[in-house]
């Protein structure tokens, strides 16, 4: 497998909106390749809730970044710590939910949590599987296998309807499409699948067999 994302990581970037499967799918693909798995929403809704508990309006840019920058946040086996205290459940709130995309649209925002991201690969051996929303086109352009999850939207809320209002989904999808910093879309060299009539072992096959051919391809070079 080629060493040429940033850094010279090895990164098998998933993004995709919600519903569309990419917390499945990546969790799957890292545990048949051996490899870490790094969901970015949760360090997002982890810094969410961190502003949120200073009292920090999601739409101030600046007072959302000093309670950011005044936190610690950790993502480890799916789990995520905020100033040492496990607040996974907390980052699933509706709460958080509603005011995520707001936090996370400020550019200095998101390069606090980038750099977070990318030091979180680093520390775990350089090669990972990262799903998000800005992988293959911010966090890690040059990840060897760019993957972008698609689903009808239908099929997308009737998949998150039992852990998020439908229309709170939508809503938070078409905000992260049009902000200006790091905007929802696929990398121009990612393969876009639509899972919407796909079970999941077909996609984590897809998938698999992107990073098996890139690894191939690699030994002939």
């Amino acid at each position: 497998m080629r060493k040429k994302g940033h850094g010279g990581y090895v990164v098998i970037a998933i993004d995709g909106p919600g519903g569309a499967g990419k917390s499945t799918v990546a969790a799957r693909c890292a545990q048949l390749l051996a490899l870490p798995h790094l969901d970015t929403g949760a360090t997002y809704r982890a810094a969410t809730v961190a502003a949120l508990r200073c009292g920090a309006d999601p739409g101030h840019p600046e007072a959302v970044l000093a309670a950011v920058m005044g936190a610690a946040i950790r993502y480890e086996s799916g789990q995520v710590w905020l100033d040492g205290e496990d607040v996974t459940d907390a980052t699933r709130s509706a709460e958080v939910a509603a005011a995520v995309s707001a936090v996370s649209a400020h550019p200095q925002v998101r390069r606090v949590i980038v750099d977070l991201q990318r030091a979180w690969v680093g520390a775990h051996g350089g090669a990972a599987v990262v799903e998000g929303r800005d992988i293959g086109t911010v966090v890690f352009p040059q990840a060897s296998v760019k993957v972008f999850l698609t689903a009808r939207p239908e099929i997308r809320a009737a998949r998150r309807a039992a852990e998020e209002d439908p229309a709170a989904l939508e809503r938070r999808d078409r905000f992260d499409a049009s902000r200006e910093t790091s905007p929802l879309r696929p990398a121009a060299d990612a393969l876009v699948i639509d899972t919407s009539d796909l079970s999941v072992e077909e996609v984590v096959a897809t998938v698999v067999g992107l990073v098996l051919e890139d690894g191939r391809q690699t030994s002939c070079d």
